[in-house]
């Protein structure tokens, strides 16, 4: 006789279920995400090299504090490109981590409805 009657392995059976279509569900969700995401930073990842173009050509028509703003501006957005860099990074990562959560607790599940 085994650990579990069989009302209780339907419901197991049930919550297996559930909780993977939950799993596989937030699992698309964090995908859909990340190819957003990953498709904005490409459009606009050259953005910096232009806009630090563009500061190179009025250089000498600014005086030197707008220059100074300028480049600093210029220094921030650049900042702004790495915060978006390691959010994708941070998102793929995430995404991995799903997919490995939902794995082992399909896994889990199946070995609790063949004890």
């Amino acid at each position: 006789m085994g650990l579990f009657k069989t009302k209780e392995k339907k419901a197991i059976a049930e919550l297996c279920k559930k909780s993977e279509g939950l799993c596989k569900e937030i699992s698309k969700e964090i995908d859909e995400h990340l190819t957003n995401l990953k498709s904005d930073y490409e459009e606009n990842k050259t953005s910096i090299k232009e806009f630090n173009a563009f500061v190179n050509e009025l250089e000498n028509k600014l005086s030197p504090q707008e220059i100074e703003k300028l480049q600093t501006f210029s220094s921030r957005m650049y900042k702004v490109k790495r915060c978006a860099k390691k959010g994708i990074e941070a998102m793929r990562e995430l995404s991995r981590d799903q997919r490995k959560v939902t794995s082992e607790t399909i896994q889990e599940y199946q070995e609790y409805l063949h004890v």
